[in-house]
C-alpha cells in the first residue's frame, strides 16, 4: 500500500522532485513518479506547489531535560565560570522540582514541528538527582517514538571523579536505556585526565556504546585530552564511536597543527559537533571538511539556566553557523545546511538517513528557492513528514 505521495516539489539542486512513501520509507524519488500499481492505494497526496524539499533536520547536541521552554521566564543571575553554571543549575533544579519529562516533551514537540526528525539529547546524571531526569526523557522518547528518532546521552554534568557514585549511575543509565555515554573535560573538571578517560572508555567498552565528550578545554590542555583519547580509541578499537562536542581548542591552533590533529581524528573516525558560539573560538569548518572529519551543528541548551538563547529551529542554527564561519555565498550556505542534516546524521550515526530509496521518510518542505533562502529567512515549514507520518500540514502541526 502506498501511504503518501508528494508531487511538484523542488530539490535542493532546483530540479523537479516527487516522492512516494511506503511503510515509513522512501519507495520512489525522482522528477516524476510511475503510476501506482492496481495493488497500491494512495492514502494521502501532497501538492507541494514548488516548495523546496529537504531531508529531515538533525539536532546533534541539545539538552531537552534542562529547558524552561513554555515555562515562566527564568531570571538568570549566575556567575560566568563553567563551575558557577553547573552548581547554579543543580541547585535550581533541586529547589524548583523541575520536571524533565514535561520539559523535554514540550521542547521535543517544538523540534518536530520545525522539521527536526533526528535528535541527540544529553541528560544530566549526578549523585543528587540520580536517574530522575533520565526517566523523564525516556518517557518523552517513548511518547514520540513513532516520529522522532531520539538518542539519549547519559551525561555527568557535574563531573565524575570528585563525585563518588557517578560511574555507577552512568552504568545504570546505560542499562536503563541511554544510548550514548557522555563525559566532560577530563583535565579541567575531573583534574586527572588519565583516570577520567580510563573510566569513560572502560564503561563504554562494557556497554559497547559510543561516547560523546564535552571538551571545553582551551589550547594545549584540550590538545592533550585529544591525544589521550586517541590513544584509547586505538587500543580499544573504538574507531567511529567517539564524538567530541565543542572542541574549542581546535580553533586556537595554527593551521599546520590543526591539520595534523584533524588528520588523526579522521583516521580514528572521531566526529565533532559545534554550536557555533559567537563568544568562543570554534573548530575550523573548512579544514574539517578537507580532512574528512564530520562537523555537525547543535543548539546546546535552549532557554535554560545556562542561557536565555536558542530555538528548536535547526534552520536558525544553520544561520548561526553561517554567521560564525562567515558563509555568505549561496553555495557556502549549502554547507551550513549540511551541518544540520547529513553531517549531523553522520556524526551521530543515525541510520537510513537522506533522500534516497530505502531511507526513512523524514521530509521537510519550505517556501524557498534554495537552501540559502531557507536558512536566512528561516522559511516556515509548510509540510513536515517524520518516519512517514505527516506532522505538519499547510504550516499547521497535526
Amino acid at each position: 500500500m502506498t501511504t503518501l505521495e508528494i508531487c511538484n516539489a523542488r530539490g535542493l539542486d532546483g530540479a523537479p522532485l516527487a516522492v512516494r512513501v511506503e511503510h515509513g520509507r522512501i519507495a520512489a524519488i525522482g522528477p516524476a513518479l510511475p503510476p501506482p500499481t492496481p495493488a497500491e492505494v494512495v492514502v494521502h497526496r501532497i501538492d507541494a506547489r514548488g516548495a523546496l524539499l529537504m531531508p529531515g533536520l538533525v539536532e546533534s547536541h541539545t539538552h531537552l531535560d534542562k529547558t524552561t521552554w513554555g515555562m515562566p521566564w527564568y531570571v538568570n543571575e549566575c556567575g560566568s565560570r563553567l563551575i558557577d553554571r553547573i552548581d547554579n543549575e543543580r541547585a535550581w533544579r533541586a529547589a524548583s522540582g523541575h520536571d524533565a519529562g514535561a520539559a523535554s516533551l514540550a521542547l521535543a514537540r517544538a523540534f518536530l514541528a520545525a522539521g527536526t526528525t533526528r535528535l541527540r539529547t544529553h541528560v544530566d546524571i549526578d549523585t543528587e538527582a540520580g536517574l530522575r531526569h533520565l526517566d523523564g526523557v525516556l518517557a518523552t522518547r517513548e511518547t514520540l517514538s513513532d516520529r522522532l528518532d531520539m538518542q539519549i546521552v547519559a551525561f555527568p554534568q557535574s563531573g565524575v571523579l570528585d563525585r563518588a557514585g557517578t560511574v555507577d549511575l552512568l552504568d545504570a543509565s546505560l542499562a536503563r536505556g541511554a544510548d550514548v555515554l557522555g563525559w566532560l573535560d577530563p583535565c579541567a573538571i575531573d583534574r586527572d585526565p588519565r583516570a577520567s578517560l580510563d573510566a569513560m572508555f572502560a564503561l563504554a567498552d562494557k556497554h559497547g556504546c559510543p561516547v560523546d565528550i564535552h571538551l571545553h578545554e582551551p589550547g594545549e590542555m584540550g590538545v592533550f585530552s585529544f591525544e589521550l583519547m586517541l590513544e584509547r580509541v586505538a587500543a580499544l578499537g573504538m574507531q567511529g564511536k567517539v564524538v567530541v562536542s565543542h572542541a574549542f581548542c581546535l580553533g586556537e591552533l595554527d593551521a599546520a597543527c590543526a591539520d595534523a590533529l584533524l588528520a588523526r581524528l579522521a583516521d580514528a573516525g572521531v566526529a565533532l559537533i559545534t554550536t557555533a558560539p559567537p563568544s568562543r573560538v570554534v573548530p575550523p569548518l573548512m579544514a574539517c571538511r578537507r580532512a574528512g572529519v564530520p562537523l555537525a551543528g547543535g543548539n546546546d541548551g535552549i532557554r535554560d539556566t545556562w542561557t536565555p538563547y536558542g530555538s528548536p529551529d535547526m534552520l536558525e542554527r544553520a544561520m548561526m553557523i553561517g554567521l560564525r564561519y562567515n558563509l555568505r555565498r549561496d553555495d557556502e550556505l549549502d554547507i551550513a545546511l549540511d551541518c544540520v542534516t547529513h553531517q549531523g546524521a553522520r556524526a551521530c550515526r543515525f541510520e537510513d538517513y537522506g533522500l534516497h530509496v530505502g531511507a526513512r521518510a523524514d521530509l521537510v518542505l519550505v517556501d524557498a528557492i534554495n537552501a540559502a533562502q531557507a536558512i536566512v529567512t528561516r522559511a516556515p515549514r509548510r509540510w513536515v513528514v517524520a518516519n512517514g507520518h505527516v506532522v505538519v500540514s499547510e504550516g499547521v502541526a497535526v
